[in-house]
């Protein structure tokens, strides 16, 4: 069992701290645990349970009622909302749940609802990359353990590799609208692979003919791949500040003088840090951007 501050619950279930003192005492919503020096302190069950509180009433559901609901009576409620919702805030908060329970069918179903209703593309910017982004705090916070966050990441690999692969080639080398070739590739080192794989997708889905490379493909693969495949443009992604020095080294491989392909490039570390690209490098800072540069 992890231990996490009051600040931590405020932090992961949007509850405020008083509010959460406040439940306590009225209506025993949480009896927390005190260290020896009497600070307070929760539990992984408590944070379950009070994700659960915070998603019923956000919804409406007074918390004198909550209160009288188990853990799993809970649980049902908030399962049993309506899958046809657009509320992104539901659907994520069913999407911690499914993860924290490592329950693979009840969150598949949640994708593949959201696939259907709003399409693939809104589906990973709308829903999936923002839960993504809070399954990040919660495990730099500590209540998330990574193989949690493996396990929906694989997840969702599996979901953007299958919906690539029925796109096939079939519009690519038409007459009245030739695609174009475009080379996809992480630096060495670099592992993060969702937003790479969205973006094979998004230019297969445009007609666009791909050569995926995957991630930690090191620096002089990329070179002898390039001579090979003759791209029109390259798409390429660094995620974290511990990868500047990865970050340099691809810019100064990738601006050769004799390398004049435009080259995509997107990734948290073009936010934290100010780096000048050089002339043929274009900052995407959103993979639904990507569509003006084709």
């Amino acid at each position: 069992m992890k231990q996490f501050s009051i600040k931590d619950i405020e932090t992961l279930t949007g509850i405020k701290s008083h509010t959460i003192r406040i439940w306590e005492q009225r209506y025993s919503i949480i009896s927390p645990q005190r260290t020896s020096t009497n600070i307070r302190y929760y539990n992984d069950d408590d944070l379950k349970l009070l994700l659960n509180v915070s998603l019923l009433n956000k919804r409406g559901v007074k918390i004198s009622k909550i209160a009288k609901l188990s853990g799993s009576e809970m649980e049902t409620i908030i399962m049993d909302y309506h899958d046809g919702s657009e509320d992104n805030s539901l659907q994520m908060h069913k999407m911690i749940v499914c993860m924290l329970h490592l329950d693979e069918v009840g969150f598949e179903k949640i994708i593949s609802s959201a696939i259907t209703m709003i399409g693939l593309e809104r589906s990973v910017t709308e829903l999936i990359f923002p839960f993504l982004h809070q399954v990040g705090v919660m495990w730099q916070s500590g209540s998330v353990n990574p193989a949690y966050e493996h396990f929906v990441t694989n997840l969702i690999r599996t979901k953007l590799i299958v919906a690539t692969d029925a796109i096939g080639y079939l519009n690519y080398n038409k007459l009245e609208n030739p695609g174009q070739k475009i080379l996809l590739f992480l630096p060495a080192k670099e592992t993060h692979e969702l937003g790479l794989l969205f973006a094979n997708y998004i230019f297969r889905s445009k007609g666009h003919h791909t050569m995926y490379l995957g991630a930690d493909l090191p620096d002089s693969d990329v070179v002898s791949v390039l001579n090979t495949y003759n791209p029109d443009k390259i798409f390429t992604s660094v995620t974290t500040s511990l990868h500047l020095k990865t970050l340099r080294r691809v810019i100064d491989k990738l601006s050769l003088p004799d390398i004049k392909i435009p080259i995509l490039i997107s990734g948290g570390i073009l936010k934290d840090h100010r780096i000048e690209l050089p002339k043929n490098f274009h900052k995407i800072e959103k993979l639904n951007d990507l569509t003006p540069f084709l």
